[in-house]
């Protein structure tokens, strides 16, 4: 999800889909004019009717608006970005910071993030601009389940047909919108649409299609299934080793002592921790643009410099830097909680 470093707000609520509110309070009415059907409702139906309209408008104009400042105030998550080839077969099709990526295959496409509830339209361009097909998507994957990495997986399924996969411990929250996330189950403007995980993923799995492998290492704490992806590429004769780190960040009001709904949490950043030093990295990649300084690597990239994203370097240094911020933020809590 967000940064613990980063400005962030609550997104579109769930109630809004696809540029309208949703409602069910005309459901139950079939008339050929909606004054006239106000007029024949007796006198407490009417009224009922009337409190429930009110409701609606107040609704549509506070969801409206918190859609207004989500957009506002978080421009990056939504400001289109050029789509690239980056190595081999693997294309970067995310906005300005909420990353998606795109493999491509001879048997169709594998995608990784589906971004916000409103980043399909952006995702489907971004694909076809590069000359491939959006339907051609055959499977789906996220590197967590929050809202601004898998909002927009429902849409996608639906128009696409793609296989959803997502790492065990975070398919309850993916299929339940948000509504069961040990963090954020009581925050309506975190919640996102349902949606059936058509394979629970384990770590150390492999998702394989057209003759690439890809592999999910489970990198929990962030969320309870957060996943780093692997994969080699091939380009100009050396093979490469990516790695998409799926989020290694302590967001703010994280509680990483005594934590009754997570109560490995701690033990889990850990982990986490370990495995990310373990894995090989040329290619260093992430859920968010700013892990891996897209802004700063693009344009050089774009002028010729085809090694702007081959940077083992500074893979091991965020990577340290987010377990330094961790353990600082463990050891606060851990003072506090013994005063």
């Amino acid at each position: 999800m967000f940064d613990s470093h980063r400005t962030w707000v609550p997104h579109v609520s769930r109630f809004w889909r696809h540029g309208r509110q949703e409602s069910s309070i005309y459901d139950f009415i079939r008339v050929s004019h909606p004054s006239r059907a106000f007029c024949d409702l007796g006198g407490r139906r009417r009224w009922t009717l009337f409190f429930l309209l009110a409701i609606s408008v107040f609704t549509s104009i506070g969801f409206s608006a918190q859609k207004d400042s989500f957009s506002s105030d978080n421009p990056t998550w939504v400001q289109p970005f050029p789509s690239f080839k980056i190595a081999g077969n693997l294309y970067y099709v995310g906005s300005q910071d909420l990353a998606a990526y795109l493999i491509v295959t001879p048997q169709g496409n594998i995608l990784i993030n589906s971004n916000l509830e409103s980043s399909p339209p952006q995702i489907k361009q971004a694909i076809e601009s590069l000359g491939f097909k959006y339907n051609d998507t055959k499977i789906l994957l996220i590197s967590h389940g929050h809202f601004d990495h898998c909002a927009g997986s429902a849409q996608i399924k639906r128009e696409t047909g793609a296989k959803y996969e997502v790492m065990q411990q975070d398919v309850p929250v993916v299929e339940s919108g948000g509504h069961n996330d040990f963090n954020y189950s009581s925050r309506k403007s975190f919640w996102f649409p349902k949606i059936k995980v058509d394979r629970a993923l384990h770590d150390g799995d492999t998702v394989s299609l057209g003759g690439v492998t890809l592999t999910a290492h489970l990198t929990a704490g962030h969320t309870k299934g957060t996943t780093t992806w692997t994969i080699d590429e091939q380009e100009n004769g050396r093979t490469l080793h990516v790695v998409i780190v799926g989020s290694p960040n302590v967001n703010p009001g994280y509680k990483l002592v005594s934590n009754k709904t997570y109560p490995q949490i701690a033990a889990d950043y850990k982990r986490q921790f370990e495995v990310l030093k373990q894995l090989p990295c040329d290619i260093f990649l992430g859920a968010h643009g700013g892990y891996f300084d897209l802004e700063q690597k693009y344009p050089r990239f774009k002028n010729g410099d085809k090694n702007a994203f081959i940077d083992p370097a500074g893979y091991k240094a965020y990577i340290a830097e987010r377990q330094q911020a961790f353990e600082a933020e463990l050891k606060r809590q851990k003072a506090a909680a013994h005063k």
